[in-house]
C-alpha cells in the first residue's frame, strides 16, 4: 500500500509539473505545423481577410467572429469581381450574393441570390441567430436583411456593368480556371471582362479555446443565368464544421462541389484519420473519377483540423491559400494540384 501510495502522488505530481509549463490536456491543442488559434481562407485576397480576423483571435475572440469580420474585407474590396459589393453580375446584369456561416455548435445560416445588400456573410448570421431556418433566398433573403437594418444599396459597379456590356457583344460563357483570380491581381488596371470564372472567399478558424467556425461568400459565376446559386451558401458543399474533427470549405465551380457535398466529405475523410491535406486531395480525385471531364475546371478544398493543422488541394495549379496564427499574419501558401 506505501509502495501505491507513493506511485500515486508522483502521479499527481507529474501532472502538476505539465501543467505549470502549459502543456497539461488543458492546455490548446498545438503540433508542429498546426497552431491554436489560426485562421486560414482561399486565394490571395484571404491574406488581408485574415488579418481582420486575427485581430479577433489575437484578442482572445471567438472564431465566429472571427471568420465574420474577416469575410467582410474582400466584400467590401472594390477591386475583387468575385465577392460582394463589386462582383460580376449576371446575364442580365443583376448582382446576386450567396454566403454561409457556421459556428462550433452545428448553427448555421445561410443566404443565396441576394440582392442589394453589401455583406450578405453578416445577414447569413443574422439569419442563424435570429430565425429557425438555414437557408434563405432572393426576395425574401433581401426582406429579412432590410427589416434587420442592413442598407440596400445598388451593387452594379460603373466597372462591373463595363464588363458585362463587353460581354454582351458575344455573350459566351465558359468557366476559365482561376481567371477571376488574374483579374483582381492585375488591379484596377485590368482589362474589363476578362474574367469568365469566378472565385470564392472561404475561412476557417479555430480560437484559444480551441473550437471552430467558417465562413464562405461569393457573387458567383459572372454572367450565370439569372437565380443560379453555387455551393457556396450550402451547408455542406462550399462550408461545413464539425468541432470535434475540424471544418473544410471550398472554392470554384459549384455544381461539381454539391454533387459530391465535398466539404462535408473532407470532414468525414478527417473523421476517419485522414489529414486536412489528404481529405482534400481525396474529395478532389472522387470528383475527377466521377467525371472526368471536369479536370479542366478548377474545383479546390481547404480543410483545418481540430489541432489547427491546414491542408488544401485543387483539381489544377493556380489555387493558394492564406493562413494566419502568431507566427505570421501574411502567408500566402500555393496549393498542390492533381494537374
Amino acid at each position: 500500500m506505501d509502495r501505491r501510495r507513493f506511485l500515486q502522488g508522483a502521479t499527481i505530481a507529474s501532472g502538476v509539473a505539465l501543467a505549470a509549463k502549459g502543456i497539461a490536456k488543458a492546455a490548446p491543442a498545438t503540433t508542429a505545423a498546426g497552431m491554436v488559434p489560426r485562421v486560414c481562407s482561399t486565394w490571395d485576397f484571404g491574406v488581408a481577410a485574415n488579418q481582420a480576423a486575427w485581430k479577433v483571435l489575437a484578442a482572445g475572440g471567438r472564431a465566429l467572429d472571427a471568420v465574420e469580420q474577416g469575410a467582410r474585407v474582400p466584400e467590401a474590396d472594390l477591386r475583387n469581381h468575385s465577392v460582394g459589393r463589386a462582383g460580376y453580375p449576371d446575364r442580365d446584369g443583376k448582382v446576386t450574393l450567396d454566403a454561409s456561416i457556421m459556428d462550433e455548435n452545428g448553427n448555421c445560416g445561410a443566404v443565396a441570390a441576394i440582392e442589394h445588400i453589401a455583406h450578405p456573410i453578416s445577414v447569413a448570421r443574422r439569419v442563424m441567430e435570429r430565425t429557425p431556418h438555414v437557408l434563405l433566398v432572393g426576395d425574401g433573403a433581401l426582406q429579412f436583411a432590410i427589416e434587420q437594418g442592413f442598407p440596400r444599396e445598388e451593387l452594379l459597379t460603373p466597372e462591373s456593368e463595363k464588363a458585362w456590356h463587353e460581354w454582351l457583344k458575344t455573350a459566351k460563357y465558359k468557366p476559365v480556371a482561376n481567371s477571376e483570380v488574374r483579374s483582381y491581381n492585375a488591379g484596377p488596371g485590368g482589362t474589363p471582362g476578362d474574367a469568365s470564372n469566378h472565385d470564392t472567399i472561404g475561412m476557417l478558424a479555430i480560437d484559444a479555446k480551441g473550437n471552430l467556425s467558417g465562413a464562405c461568400t461569393t457573387s458567383g459565376m459572372a454572367w450565370k443565368l439569372h437565380g443560379r446559386v453555387g455551393d457556396s451558401p450550402i451547408i455542406g458543399a462550399g462550408l461545413y464544421v464539425d468541432n470535434d474533427v475540424g471544418g473544410a470549405t471550398s472554392t470554384g465551380v459549384g455544381e461539381e462541389v454539391i454533387r459530391n457535398v465535398g466539404s462535408f466529405l473532407v470532414v468525414e475523410l478527417m473523421r476517419q484519420g485522414r489529414s486536412p491535406e489528404d481529405a482534400c486531395r481525396e474529395a478532389v480525385e472522387r470528383i475527377l473519377r466521377k467525371k472526368p471531364n471536369a479536370k479542366d475546371l478548377q474545383v479546390g478544398f481547404l480543410a483545418m483540423d481540430k489541432k489547427g493543422n491546414v491542408g488544401a488541394w485543387a483539381i489544377q495549379k493556380g489555387f493558394s491559400y492564406a493562413v494566419c496564427d502568431a507566427a505570421k499574419q501574411d502567408a500566402l501558401i500555393p496549393g498542390k494540384s492533381s494537374y
